[in-house]
């Protein structure tokens, strides 16, 4: 398994010459200052590979950035709207020009407005970590009573609807302000905070359910997928996170039966998955290990993360939204000694088929804020402390796995 660290950039508190010590074999970055559906240009891609390449002074670091995350799918894409088609147009050749910089891993995602949705970016444990958190009561009183949303109502029982008027009531202003910034982070790009530009935003999606967004998944695929086999390139679509219909708006990756729909419907050896154990591990009903087992051959990317769920989910109802936390990687729902042994068993599978890139990358996705991470202000989840731990953690298991 090929170690990765995600780095956001220059502006990353965590900087390449704090990367080239964490024990990181590769780089994971992206260029997110290009608005989705514009063109990545060759000249845009050289200076992030510089960055990676070379510390401010010119020293070198000895890492080279190979999986860009993300190359975003627009939301004129998702709706088959608006410039979809010149964006698919600009997709295809972003993915050659990442290709000719020799970039040929691609993670994606096709979550309608929200990247990821979380209500509490600063969660304090008992032990003073600080970690990202989902309350239901927390995300429904914004919903109902901030957006104040059409049909909310709907999405939850009346115990919740209850709970959530008591919590909302119970807020003053500033902590209301937090609550939508924290459910907003998620927005990739420029965030959005007032409301009418999020009820917005949901408006276009009035008429898009789960059956027909799928679609719009399959025909993107349809579209770049040949470009990217045709350049030697993997596509890896990563789950919805949380794996649960919001604000209205339908999911289309959040399970196995649905990755295996998608799979199939473009059968190629680029088109795959980047399997996200946070993600996917907030539902009970997901077997992550079995995943690989089962769809190993389409793992492009692994993302190595835990998840604590707060309630427990009945078996009859594991969709069912529930609130959840981000943990240590050793603790959780996740069995990640299990899944690292499903990847390690597709390393070999891979390696007794003859094929020359076996390794499976993955990155230590997340981590708590500890130490001197606290209160630095780090990219939400992504402090350094936290996930060089989660990094010696999994490399323990990959270890002691393998001999």
């Amino acid at each position: 398994m090929r170690a990765t660290w995600r780095w956001f950039g220059p502006r990353d508190l965590c900087t390449m010459a704090n990367v080239r010590q964490v024990g990181a074999k590769a780089v994971v970055s992206a260029l997110h200052h290009i608005p989705d559906g514009e063109l990545l240009t060759s000249e845009e891609i050289e200076n992030r590979q510089n960055e990676v390449r070379f510390l401010p002074d010119g020293t070198a670091s000895g890492l080279e950035w190979e999986i860009i995350e993300s190359l975003p799918v627009s939301e004129d894409i998702k709706r088959q709207s608006g410039a979809w088609r010149a964006h698919i147009q600009n997709y295809k050749a972003s993915l050659a020009n990442l290709a000719n910089a020799g970039i040929k891993t691609v993670c994606y995602n096709f979550m309608p407005i929200l990247d990821w949705t979380r209500t509490n970016l600063r969660h304090e444990l008992p032990n003073g970590a600080t970690c990202m958190r989902f309350d239901l009561d927390d995300f429904a009183a914004y919903d109902l009573f901030v957006l104040q949303r059409s049909g909310a109502e709907n999405d939850y029982p009346e115990n919740v609807r209850e709970r959530a008027k008591q919590r909302y009531f119970s807020f003053s202003n500033g902590e209301i302000e937090l609550l939508s910034s924290s459910i907003m982070c998620g927005l990739p790009g420029a965030k959005r905070q007032k409301v009418e530009d999020v009820l917005d935003a949901l408006s276009l999606y009035k008429n898009i359910n789960e059956d027909l967004l799928r679609k719009h998944l399959i025909d993107f695929l349809s579209e770049v997928i040949p470009t990217a086999e045709r350049l030697g390139m993997k596509m890896a679509c990563h789950p919805d996170d949380p794996p649960f219909p919001l604000l209205g708006l339908p999911r289309i990756t959040s399970t196995e039966s649905h990755y295996k729909t998608m799979l199939e419907a473009v059968n190629s050896p680029a088109n795959g998955m980047a399997l996200c154990t946070g993600s996917l591990g907030v539902r009970s009903d997901n077997d992550l290990p079995g995943m690989i087992d089962r769809l190993g051959d389409k793992l492009h990317f692994l993302h190595i993360r835990n998840v604590v769920s707060e309630e427990t989910i009945a078996a009859s109802e594991p969709q069912r939204l529930h609130n959840f936390y981000e943990s240590e990687h050793l603790t959780g729902n996740v069995d990640l000694v299990a899944l690292i042994k499903a990847a390690l068993a597709e390393e070999k599978r891979r390696r007794d088929r003859g094929e020359e890139h076996w390794e499976i990358p993955f990155r230590p996705d997340h981590g708590l804020d500890i130490l001197d991470d606290i209160g630095r202000g780090t990219q939400p989840g992504y402090p350094t402390i936290g996930r060089m731990k989660g990094l010696s953690e999994i490399n323990g298991i990959i270890y002691a796995s393998a001999h």
